[in-house]
């Protein structure tokens, strides 16, 4: 008796459609994130302060002395605000390694649009200045960078 020969068809069907379903769930995720993002800016005690700090913040570098100085006025709104937003390496006790994917990719997409409100914003930059800020591995600073050249956020050949 003959054996019939394996056809993988049926097998890498039904592989697809099971990683196409988990992405999906994936994105559904990162679909209500985006939704909700930074919500508690939204009410006290953030957005008094936000009112406030967030005009003058625009007009300065990210992660200059004077910037860095004028987070200090902000200092009460952060602290809220970081105790509850997990996309913040700061909502975490050990930082950035505390962090899933989904953090992670809110937090990418948070730090792209902070570059848009600074007149000299750059997410290449901004990238840099967080790499020691929030002690991030060279592979995840890596990865952020790969991204943001996939994405046409930094020019291919300035990694």
């Amino acid at each position: 008796m003959e054996e019939e020969k394996y056809d993988s068809k049926k097998d890498t069907l039904e592989h697809k459609r099971r990683v196409a379903q988990l992405m999906f769930e994936f994105t559904a995720k990162i679909s209500h994130r985006a939704v909700n993002h930074d919500n508690s800016k939204l009410e006290a005690p953030e957005k008094e302060y936000f009112d406030i700090y967030t005009p003058l913040l625009k007009k300065l570098t990210y992660g200059s002395d004077e910037y860095k100085e004028s987070l200090k006025n902000l200092q009460i709104a952060l602290n809220h605000h970081y105790a509850n937003n997990s996309h913040h390496p700061e909502f975490y006790e050990n930082g950035m390694d505390g962090m899933n994917l989904f953090d992670i990719i809110e937090l990418f997409a948070d730090w792209k649009a902070a570059t848009e409100r600074h007149e000299d914003g750059s997410i290449e930059k901004s990238l840099d200045i967080n790499k020691d800020r929030f002690k991030m591995s060279d592979q995840l600073h890596n990865i952020f960078k790969n991204t943001a050249i996939e994405m046409g956020w930094i020019e291919k050949g300035k990694k």
